[in-house]
């Protein structure tokens, strides 16, 4: 058995409309820390795509840093992505929310055609190349599809048609799951769950974490 595996946690902002979903990430750090393991938090160094008003769901016209919002969720202790070095990391976890597919890709406006941030990219391909066992949530799992689907991941987001049929163009096999659920692809060492792709409370929420948190250490204990 590893002793205290170390978990690397991506962010994409500090929002479920325009950054990382705040219930996501905060129960996957619980998870890690309540089952013995440690984690750092890493972002893009990047301005976000938008900026979103979260009461009313209007744009704003503001720029903000991808970074520095995400430093709001891991209480000042974060580095940029670009810094994350596979050898120092057991696992690595992508929460969701729509920075997800705004920050660290375009795939809310160019769907499976869309460009994935270079250092997103290289932290997921070195971190599948390295045996590090990858985790999202909720629509993360399409960027892992995105990025990984060439050697055909199997991925879930819950049971979404639309959503289920783009990750399939992408290479990436995907599986309906519940609620709180996950999807173990072992010879890839990926581990997804819906999260508030179909969560109605954050005890769900809070659930599917721990599961998904539970499964990784399983796959590094392997």
């Amino acid at each position: 058995m590893k002793k205290n595996p170390r978990f690397a946690i991506v962010l994409s902002g500090c929002g479920r409309a325009d950054g990382s979903e705040i219930h996501e990430a905060t129960c996957a750090m619980l998870s890690i820390d309540c089952l013995g393991s440690t984690y750092q938090c890493f972002a893009p160094n990047i301005n976000q795509a938008m900026v979103v008003n979260h009461i009313t769901g209007e744009l704003m016209d503001e720029e903000r840093n991808v970074l520095i919002e995400s430093a709001r969720l891991a209480r000042g202790n974060i580095l940029p992505l670009r810094d994350f070095n596979v050898k120092d990391f057991d696992a690595i976890v992508f929460p969701g929310g729509l920075g997800a597919v705004t920050n660290w890709c375009d795939f809310k406006i160019a769907g499976v055609n869309c460009d994935v941030d270079a250092s997103v990219q290289k932290a997921i391909v070195d971190s599948q190349k390295n045996g590090v066992v990858i985790g999202a949530m909720c629509i993360a799992p399409v960027v892992i599809a995105k990025v990984l689907g060439n050697i055909g991941v199997h991925v879930t987001i819950g049971n979404d048609k639309n959503v289920a049929n783009a990750i399939l163009r992408t290479g990436a096999i995907h599986e309906d799951r519940g609620v709180t659920e996950v999807c173990v692809d072992e010879i890839r060492k990926v581990v997804t769950t819906p999260a508030y792709m179909l969560a109605s409370s954050i005890k769900e929420v809070c659930e599917g974490a721990d599961n998904m948190i539970k499964a990784m250490i399983k796959l590094i204990e392997k």
